[in-house]
């Protein structure tokens, strides 16, 4: 049976801008990440994905529903627990600079929390660990008592990973750990997270916008737009049948490295402003810019829903109560 590392169940996250003015970021998303797999979380920039991988590790708090890892409610856990609770879950940011020290040596940014969980009492041991992370990320020795601005930008990255694997985590967020990288430098980090999966177990939260490299990495992928997830199934079952219109639209946006079949296929353009999620559209947020929409998205919120094996959508052209069933509308958005 397949194990459940985390669950999120109907997690919102609303801002107070104030004068009574609510930024939705997050809007009711509920999906799970399986023991040991990799799942990824796509979509455009403003979508809400890195403010839930904020929120499950309780940078920010939730306006409602809950985040479970290992069946227990994180945002409820007291204090003594919380603290254990981050030595089983650890971040890799996407801005490798920012998110180092640039005060602190390599040795000092990776053995920090080491320091702060009490992990080595001897300064030795501590060094010992420090230099074999540096080894596992592809870094050598002599890097540990450098400072950050002395790195390339794939090199932090690969620092910020060591850093990341100090307290020996089960589940990793990785918050787009390779868009401020060279397109010659991204691969390389990708694959290094592979092996480390495949060495160490890891259980991975991928959040990118580029998906044509999430596809590489991982096993289920979900869809966010305006704060709400659209689409959610294994990667091979997303890119070779999508259902949604707005995964179809960032899908036809990949380039494909064959001349004759690029000038061939359609390019889904989206038309119209990425509407504010302070003041999201009435039914589904998706009407304003959906080349298929009906009266009825501007009416009701599409309801989440399985609607193939394993392949969930929040669509009414997938829904019986819009009076249709799924079949026929799989056909009118077939390729």
């Amino acid at each position: 049976m397949v194990e459940r590392i985390l669950e999120i169940n109907h997690l919102k996250k609303h801002f107070d801008m104030g004068r009574g003015t609510m930024l939705k970021a997050v809007n009711d998303v509920s999906f799970h990440v399986n023991r040991g797999e990799t799942f990824g979380l796509v979509g455009e920039s403003g979508c809400g994905k890195s403010t839930i991988g904020r929120t499950i590790m309780t940078l920010y708090d939730r306006t409602a529903g809950e985040v479970l890892f290992n069946g227990k409610n994180v945002h409820e856990l007291p204090t003594k627990e919380k603290f254990k609770y981050y030595r089983s879950m650890q971040m890799i940011f996407q801005d490798p600079y920012a998110s180092l020290n640039p005060r602190s040596t390599v040795r000092e940014v990776i053995s920090e929390p080491m320091e702060v969980h009490g992990i080595f009492k001897n300064k030795k041991e501590q060094l010992e660990r420090v230099y074999q992370l540096l080894e596992e990320v592809g870094l050598n020795r002599d890097h540990a008592n450098r400072y950050p601005h002395e790195f390339s930008g794939g090199q932090r990255q690969r620092i910020g990973i060591a850093r990341a694997l100090a307290l020996n985590p089960d589940f990793i967020i990785a918050d787009e750990p390779i868009s401020a990288l060279d397109v010659s430098v991204q691969a390389q980090v990708v694959n290094l997270l592979k092996e480390l999966q495949v060495e160490k177990g890891l259980t991975f939260l991928f959040i990118a916008h580029d998906l044509s490299m999430v596809k590489q990495i991982s096993d289920r992928i979900g869809v966010m737009y305006l704060g709400n997830m659209v689409e959610m199934t294994a990667a091979d079952q997303l890119y070779e049948r999508p259902l949604h219109p707005y995964t179809r639209a960032l899908l036809s946006a990949i380039p494909i490295p064959d001349p004759d079949i690029e000038e061939s296929r359609e390019r889904i353009i989206l038309e119209g402003e990425l509407p504010s999620p302070i003041n999201p559209p009435s039914g589904c947020v998706f009407r304003t810019r959906c080349p298929m929409a009906m009266d009825i998205c501007a009416k009701e919120k599409p309801v989440w829903q399985e609607v193939e094996q394993e392949h969930y959508v929040a669509c009414h052209l997938y829904q019986e109560s819009s009076g249709t069933s799924a079949e026929p509308k799989v056909n009118i958005l077939s390729k």
